[in-house]
């Protein structure tokens, strides 16, 4: 396996609505600030890959638009994935791996204001059983919430204080939009969103972009002094149809996990791409964390959410924190789909 390392990542404030830009504006400043942190030149990335989607924009091939942020010079290699930028990342790593590349620019970007986000991603069931019942995502984290709740392993206090902790932790967090002091009672008190969800319990609607640099050993060594290692990086996915699976556990998510022997490493930090409160326990107990983890010290998807842009920037926060010294080994996870239907863990370390 070649050793794989993160050289840059940069990002927009996540805000609760971009409205003086387009997506080609809006990535433009990002992906130059990606470029320069990372050291290599636009002559000296071999690949760019982008993840997406065209509901969110309302339009076809919207990804090929948002080419036109990345310059018409020098050619470029450049793939696609209609998916969070995490598995555009994940693509990248693999066909580093094949040795066909050495350097990788990844971006997404998402616009979730523009519509109905819980009803646009509903075309992601079944399109013959489920997306024409009109079920959004909303409803169907609340089902998933209310399975948790019933078979007693937590209770709505404990899915109020993953709320509080998380917009507490992100008031350090310039890039995000929902952060303040809260308490567990108060959010408790709040009317339901689709119950058992509070409001505080369910993400708010994101706009934003992001982008990263990832390049193999011998040029992350030439180029960085302080290069962040992809020291493994695994995928699992479970069965699309929600009524076929419990709810209430992630085995995909613990595949991963054993795969990449989690239970044995000292895991500083985790960054975990949990919308919904109670989605965060499910993947602590997935991942096997004990409270001596840091969990979302960006505040998360609860703080900001621009969909098909949250899992990267999962990968992103915690590569700051191992890159300021703030920690040596991060877990970052990524979620597409519903109720965690599939997912992506990853080990990042410091040298």
């Amino acid at each position: 396996m070649r050793n794989v390392a993160i050289l840059s990542y940069a990002q927009t404030p996540f805000v609760r609505s971009e409205q003086g830009r387009n997506e080609v504006e809006m990535l433009m400043p990002v992906v130059a600030e990606a470029r320069e942190q990372s050291g290599l030149g636009k002559d000296d990335i071999d690949f760019t890959v982008s993840g997406s989607t065209d509901y969110l924009a309302g339009q076809a091939f919207s990804f090929v638009m948002a080419v036109d942020a990345l310059g018409a010079w020098p050619p470029i290699r450049e793939s696609h994935v209609e998916m969070d930028g995490a598995w555009a990342l994940y693509e990248a790593w693999v066909k580093i791996q094949t040795g066909e590349i050495d350097s990788a620019l990844i971006f997404s970007f998402g616009r979730s204001s523009m519509g109905d986000p819980a009803l646009t991603m509903a075309m992601q069931l079944d399109p013959y059983t489920l997306a024409p019942l009109g079920v959004d995502a909303i409803s169907l984290a609340a089902l998933q919430a209310r399975a948790l709740l019933d078979s007693g392993r937590y209770t709505s206090a404990d899915l109020a204080e993953v709320a509080v902790r998380s917009r507490r932790d992100a008031k350090d967090n310039p890039n995000v939009h929902l952060s303040g002091d809260f308490d567990v009672e108060s959010i408790l008190a709040e009317d339901y969103l689709v119950s058992p969800l509070h409001k505080s319990d369910c993400p708010p609607i994101s706009d934003g972009v992001a982008a990263m640099v990832i390049a193999a050993e011998d040029v992350a060594r030439r180029v960085s002094s302080r290069p962040v290692w992809i020291r493994g990086i695994q995928h699992r996915l479970e069965v699309h149809q929600p009524g076929q699976r419990d709810l209430t556990r992630s085995p995909s998510t613990a595949a991963c996990a054993e795969k990449l022997g989690v239970a044995d490493l000292d895991i500083d930090l985790a960054e975990l791409s949990a919308p919904f409160t109670h989605q965060e326990l499910i993947l602590r107990d997935a991942l096997g964390l004990d409270d001596s983890v840091r969990i979302n010290p960006s505040g998360g998807a609860l703080a900001a959410n621009p969909i098909m842009v949250t899992g990267l920037a999962r990968f992103g926060e915690a590569s700051r924190q191992i890159a300021a010294g703030k920690a040596q080994r991060a877990l970052a996870h990524a979620t597409s789909g519903h109720c965690l239907q599939q997912n992506l863990v990853a080990i990042l370390e410091g040298d």
